[in-house]
């Protein structure tokens, strides 16, 4: 069996809580090193995550001949450079969603992969949770009829970092970093999801505005899309509402009834039918990447097919660009 040794770029909070805990969780898969252009940051989290050796240059990391997978958990803005550094080095990447901050960027990558033949896979772990894989189960079943619309609906209120000077915004409500704002951030996750249940996502058209300026980057979305099965859909986002207004749900509207669940907070899936509602209650691991990671290990290690690749990523940036107006 192969052993994997990691080298994560970044060491954020997505690395605390969501994913890094679960690389060295997996059979055969450890984290040998870690970087940080911070140097107080990447010396921290080795110490107190018992990793060997810390860097603070991605290229040095890359070239450590421990290291023979990487992590980019970055920013968006620099996701491509990083993957494509690693790729050509003959690393495996695992890469934070969304796979790039445009749609050019994920052509780039995917470029670089088929001509070097090394994988690259994206964080939409999502895909891999048993709450998701739920909803899929009961779309596939049929109990809710045949599909007739799907709808997104996602309001928060401003956070308190949204009031910022302009210079100490956080990154996700830097365009340039981020892609977008967090529309850019949160809505891959639904989409991705949504093309898991229904197929790609062929059309994609979207109107965005800054209502409340707090920012440069969007705050309110509205689209609309078409998937290559025929089945139309809609979203709403806004990140500046009033409290009283919050929601995060998904409604699949069928012939025989209809679905709701959420993204974000897992609250318990709905499903409606003639004969009734039922509250299903599906938790999820610990460290919610774990399946995920599991699979992208497994496959590395020739004992597992993990779909969860740039590839099938892709699609995601395309409609959130087209919604944007950005292509």
């Amino acid at each position: 069996m192969k052993i994997l040794r990691w080298g994560f770029i970044g060491c954020g909070e997505v690395t605390e809580k969501k994913s890094g805990p679960a690389f060295s969780e997996v059979e055969g898969s450890s984290v040998v090193a870690v970087m940080s252009r911070q140097e107080q940051r990447a010396r921290t989290y080795a110490v107190n995550h018992g990793v060997p050796r810390w860097y603070t240059d991605a290229q040095q990391l890359i070239d450590d001949p421990d290291v023979n997978a990487v992590y980019v958990a970055t920013p968006p803005s620099s996701h491509a450079t990083f993957a494509i550094m690693a790729m050509k080095a003959g690393k495996p990447v695992y890469v934070e969603k969304p796979l790039a901050a445009s749609y050019e960027d994920c052509a780039r990558i995917n470029s670089i992969s088929e001509r070097t033949g090394v994988p690259c896979f994206v964080a939409y772990y999502r895909r891999h949770l048993p709450y998701f894989l739920r909803v899929k189960q009961i779309v596939d079943d049929g109990l809710i009829g045949r599909v007739m619309n799907v709808q997104v609906r996602f309001a928060v209120p401003p956070r308190e970092l949204d009031y910022n000077h302009p210079e100490n915004l956080p990154w996700r409500l830097q365009p340039d970093i981020a892609g977008g704002g967090y529309f850019y951030d949160l809505a891959p996750h639904q989409l991705d999801l949504l093309q898991m249940l229904f197929g790609v996502i062929l059309d994609a058209e979207g109107i965005s505005t800054n209502r409340a300026h707090l920012y440069q980057a969007e705050d309110t979305v509205s689209a609309c899309f078409r998937f290559e099965n025929g089945l139309s859909g809609s979203g709403m986002w806004c990140f500046v509402a009033h409290d009283s207004a919050r929601e995060d749900s998904i409604e699949i509207i069928g012939d025989q009834g209809k679905l709701i669940f959420s993204v974000f907070d897992y609250a318990p899936i709905q499903l409606h039918t003639s004969e009734g509602q039922q509250n299903i209650i599906v938790p999820n691991p610990p460290y919610v990447q774990f399946p995920l990671i599991k699979q992208v290990i497994e496959h590395l290690q020739g004992r597992a097919v993990c779909t969860c690749t740039s590839v099938s990523a892709t699609p995601v940036n395309w409609a959130m660009d087209r919604i944007l107006g950005k292509i």
